[in-house]
């Protein structure tokens, strides 16, 4: 089994894997939700942040410590540690979702009010009001063009990916203040109502069906590398979140492709298609 897909840390372990995994405790766990803007996640308690949960996103605890907490995120199964101070264990009625890159929470449902905070793309809200074209939320107020229903999603994930250009890259990043090859991946298709893993060794495993090669490539196609994965933008050019550009960046697809060739990521691993021809 994918350690990053399996709720159990050797002391504490969901209960449905007993008899699978070797672990102290087994228990249920305890839901629980992101409740700030963002949640780093790491592989350990004195770990590296390895993704990022968004506000809104539905956990389930399976060991609380001082400080951290062993979580699984109940949309991508992904596992790791995340900050105690960033969760909340009451239910919250999510009803929105950030459809921007990233949306000003204010204090009062005026531009001109303090600015609270903020919320990124992908984040789940429950609005509770609305007046002068701002939707007051548990956080503050959100201006209504920000968001969206949760039942309403994006047509283009190569769209939403345009959306984040130029910003800066953020190993193990999910937002538009950081991002890296794989959060940009998951969070466009997210916004159009796809499922998404979180890494792109598993996006390459699950997501689409195989292309041969870069022949007839097509706007939405997928391209992966060890450790890589960029959205195909035109038949000549892709998008993607990489440290060279230390940035979201389109680039010519020949001209990537052997760059990336002289490196020691090397040569493409796999060509994917979201949707049948």
């Amino acid at each position: 089994m994918d350690p990053r897909l399996t709720a159990c840390n050797g002391s504490y372990a969901d209960i449905a894997l007993r008899g699978k995994v070797d672990a102290e405790h087994f228990v249920e766990g305890e839901p629980a939700c992101v409740a700030t803007p963002l949640a780093d996640v790491y592989n350990a308690p004195q770990g590296a942040r390895i993704r990022q949960f968004l506000c809104g996103t539905e956990l389930r605890v399976y060991e609380w410590r001082e400080n951290l907490a062993f979580v699984q995120n109940q949309k991508d199964s992904y596992v790791g540690w995340v900050e105690t101070s960033a969760l909340s264990k009451d239910p919250i009625e999510k009803t929105h979702k950030v459809i921007v890159p990233t949306a000003h929470l204010y204090e009062e449902p005026d531009f001109k009010s303090k600015l609270i905070g903020h919320v990124t793309l992908g984040a789940e809200v429950r609005v509770d009001a609305l007046s002068n074209d701002y939707h007051q939320t548990p956080r503050g107020w959100l201006y209504h063009r920000t968001l969206s229903t949760l039942s309403e999603f994006a047509s283009d994930p190569v769209r939403i990916a345009e959306m984040f250009l130029e910003t800066p890259y953020l190993w193990g990043g999910n937002s538009a203040l950081g991002l890296d090859c794989s959060g940009l991946v998951q969070l466009s298709c997210h916004a159009c109502g796809l499922p998404c893993p979180a890494d792109s060794d598993l996006q390459e495993r699950e997501l689409g069906a195989p292309l041969d090669s870069t022949e007839n490539l097509r706007r939405g196609d997928l391209i992966f590398w060890k450790g890589h994965v960029a959205w195909v933008h035109s038949p000549k050019t892709l998008i993607h979140a990489n440290a060279f550009h230390m940035s979201v960046q389109i680039e010519d697809t020949e001209t990537a492709l052997k760059r990336i060739a002289a490196t020691s990521t090397g040569a493409p691993t796999g060509f994917k298609r979201l949707t049948a021809s």
